[in-house]
């Protein structure tokens, strides 16, 4: 599972004028069950995406087609982790850790 965090690198105004196609983008990746929540940050410095269900490097390729980051309006940084424990709701993504 993945946390993707960006960071806006320009004014809020420049991220605006990408807004309608990075949800456009989001709403993709919804549709194939990849990303399973996401929003703004507070303060509106960027936001946060919650992934699943694809590799490291299928993450980072998903990351960088993102219209933020064609337009260069933000920066991610990806974090992996092991959801070991989660709601039932989020069951189908939940890991056994490799002992």
């Amino acid at each position: 599972m993945f946390v993707m965090e960006l960071t806006y690198t320009a004014p809020v105004e420049a991220v605006e004028e990408q807004m309608d196609a990075h949800i456009a983008w989001l709403d993709g990746y919804y549709a194939a069950g990849v990303f399973l929540a996401s929003g703004r940050k507070v303060p509106r410095d960027g936001g946060v995406i919650l992934a699943g269900g694809v590799s490291r490097a299928e993450i980072e390729r998903i990351a960088a087609e993102d219209p933020f980051s064609v337009a260069g309006v933000c920066a991610y940084t990806v974090t992996e982790f092991i959801a070991t424990k989660t709601s039932a709701d989020l069951a189908t993504v939940r890991e056994n850790p490799v002992v």
